[in-house]
């Protein structure tokens, strides 16, 4: 942790906007050198276009590489195409549009050529598929342009296809695999029609704000905050989310600020996350410093990242809840308040979010769907209402709709925010004192995250270990109960490596969008024994990578 973290940024600390459009366009990556390949991670292809890593010719072949897989699975429907307020989004989806119209694609972009919210694309994809049949070639799907809450230098890149949700290995293998052999051959099989010549009439615009705000009623009690007067302050953190809020505050009048409505790409307003960086990650407490401040001036308290699929909740009593309270105080009120869910819907967590969850789905009767970290892994089960909720501990989750019905595919960070004013104003009580509340019921976790440097090889070592890499039989003074490579939800490989006690577990794993990877750690005996887990665990991957 710097010494920096959660002071407010510098100009030295600031990107040079000019700088990073021009390399854009000037700097042409080399397909032999493996940083400046198109790769997907779990959220698209991220890069910058300092280190050549997400240029112009990246996002021309990687959108051919779409209309591609298109074509290859009978998809004819319009696209929906978005994107954030990082500053290589407007350039990338000029180019996208290029290359989507040479190819004869309906795309649908903004009404309001404005920003777009992930959960605000999976929502339009979704609505124009409601009625149609999984075959129906005629579906629509989508592209995002977003590298979420990664620092203003970075871009992003990202296929939904008809599920609405993120796109599975599958499709992003082939994908990535077509677009390098693309930008390999020189662009040669790559259409593409030049944004000054684009016939604008041949776009149709699509009002994505105004069908998801108009739509909120449906899955959020907005009766409910609008009556008990719930003071809502809402931070976008500088991004998409910020017409949006302005208009929920409108449309639905409800006692709601936005209380920094200033897009910036340079994100100069931000405090400065644990390892200097301009982050916009709304569950970092070093990121959410200037919120945090304001907590006691309004009821509840909300931050998103750049492209909306996160949340932060921040409280009066207990300023920004970590992220798996919140989602632990979700299920918990959620279950209980929804009459119409299917009674058999699975609670859906990934293998590195609280073992609080677990235990409040038991007292619920509700089967816990533990599986992989990736949104994508609950797709299929919000789709057909046999997973209620999914969450992941880095602050994203979705839910299905009153009547049981989905929402979104995507993780939807608004949706989570409002829902803490809706806990507010049907309970009485703020969402941190209700996890309260369950912590005297289920125990106190010590529960974090740490992120450390780390090189691609490093990255690559430690998504390979395997149960044997443990040869120890305890943890921190307990019997190890569990090796897991792969999760107990589904089976599938979970990229990394977890080991769990009857109190306690960590789980190591490389990130999917930078070069660092992640070690998690929970303990429900306390911060003493967490400390003794992690040193234990940093043991285990220091050992794995060679250190």
């Amino acid at each position: 942790m710097s010494s920096r973290a959660g002071l407010p940024a510098e100009e030295s600390d600031l990107i040079d906007v000019d700088e990073l459009i021009a390399a854009y366009y000037d700097r042409v990556p080399n397909p032999d050198v493996a940083s400046e390949r198109v790769v997907f991670g779990t959220s698209g292809h991220r890069g910058s276009s300092l280190t050549k890593s997400f240029n112009e010719n990246h996002i021309l072949a990687t959108t051919q590489a779409i209309v591609d897989y298109r074509a290859a699975q009978g998809i004819t429907g319009p696209l929906f195409l978005g994107r954030d307020t990082h500053a290589l989004s407007l350039p990338a989806e000029r180019s996208a549009i290029e290359v989507l119209l040479a190819n004869g694609v309906d795309v649908r972009v903004d009404a309001r050529d404005s920003w777009v919210p992930t959960p605000a694309l999976s929502h339009a994809i979704l609505t124009y598929n409601r009625d149609r049949a999984a075959d129906d070639p005629g579906r629509a799907d989508g592209i995002v342009v977003t590298p979420s809450h990664n620092p203003p230098r970075d871009g992003g890149f990202k296929y939904n296809p008809p599920h609405g949700g993120p796109a599975d290995t599958d499709a992003t293998g082939w994908i990535a695999d077509r677009a390098n052999q693309l930008i390999a051959d020189g662009l040669t099989a790559v259409r593409r029609e030049r944004f000054a010549d684009v016939d604008w009439d041949a776009i149709t615009g699509y009002d994505f704000r105004e069908a998801y705000v108009r739509d909120l009623p449906s899955i959020i009690d907005i009766e409910a905050i609008r009556r008990a007067g719930v003071r809502i302050g809402a931070d976008p953190l500088g991004g998409a989310s910020v017409e949006y809020w302005s208009l929920i505050a409108e449309m639905h009048d409800l006692d709601l600020t936005v209380v920094n409505p200033e897009v910036d790409p340079t994100w100069r307003f931000m405090t400065l996350d644990w390892d200097e960086k301009i982050r916009m990650d709304p569950s970092s407490p070093s990121a959410m410093a200037s919120l945090v401040a304001k907590k006691g001036d309004y009821d509840i308290l909300t931050g998103n990242d750049a492209d909306a699929d996160r949340h932060g909740i921040v409280t009066p009593d207990a300023g920004l809840m970590n992220p798996n309270h919140f989602l632990a105080v979700a299920i918990d009120y959620l279950f209980s308040h929804r009459e119409h869910w299917p009674r058999e819907a699975a609670v859906g967590k990934t293998l590195v979010s609280s073992m609080i969850i677990d235990r409040v789905a038991e007292s619920l009767g509700r089967r816990l769907l533990e599986v992989p970290v990736g949104f994508k892994w609950f797709v299929p089960g919000l789709l057909d209402g046999s997973v209620a909720f999914g969450g992941e501990e880095s602050a994203g989750a979705s839910f299905l709709r009153h009547d049981g019905s989905v929402w979104s595919t995507d993780k939807d960070g608004i949706l989570l925010c409002l829902l803490a004013a809706e806990i507010l104003a049907v309970t009485g009580k703020t969402p941190s004192q209700r996890y309260a509340e369950l912590e005297d019921a289920f125990g106190s976790s010590a529960y974090q995250r740490v992120d450390a440097p780390a090189t691609p090889e490093q990255k690559a070592t430690l998504g390979k270990l395997a149960p044997e890499s443990v040869t120890a039989t305890t943890l921190a003074g307990e019997d190890i109960i569990a090796k897991l490579s792969h999760a107990p939800g589904n089976g599938a490989g979970i990229g990394g490596l977890k080991v769990q006690t009857p109190h306690a577990w960590f789980a190591a794993r490389p990130s999917g969008t930078e070069d660092v990877y992640k070690l998690y750690a929970e303990s429900l005996r306390g911060p003493e024994h967490l400390a003794e887990v992690q040193a234990e665990a940093r043991a285990v991957v220091s050992a794995a990578l060679g250190d």
